[in-house]
């Protein structure tokens, strides 16, 4: 009887201290943590995906791009279309440079938001 009772009670303390971690580590706290939100913000934009240009065409804004893995959106290498976020970003490439881009995912869509000649 008395180990059902220390068990019991031992039980009772850790959901206690479960629940009490919950309430201080829940999605709406904003508390400061040193600048990591800052910092993952910019460990994604240094990594930029490396390309090379296939296609270009400036008047429908699409680039085919044979390209690396893109992290940001956990895409394999392979060579597809993507649309630009802004037709201009295009002016300056053409089809066989190497590029570092960035892409955002809207649904089933993916569009350039960032392209640039690689060093």
């Amino acid at each position: 009887m008395k180990n059902t009772l220390k068990l019991s009670a031992i039980a009772l303390a850790l959901l206690g201290a479960g629940s009490v971690y919950a309430a201080n580590h829940s999605g709406s706290h904003n508390h400061d943590h040193g600048g990591a939100k800052e910092a993952q913000v910019t460990v994604a934009a240094a990594e930029m995906a490396d390309g090379e240009i296939r296609k270009i065409n400036k008047t429908t804004g699409k680039v085919t791009l044979k390209h690396g893995d893109i992290k940001s959106v956990g895409m394999p290498p392979m060579t597809m279309v993507f649309g630009v976020a802004d037709k201009g970003m295009l002016e300056g490439l053409k089809e066989g440079d190497k590029v570092k881009f960035d892409v955002k995912q809207e649904g089933s869509n993916y569009t350039v938001t960032e392209i640039k000649k690689a060093q």
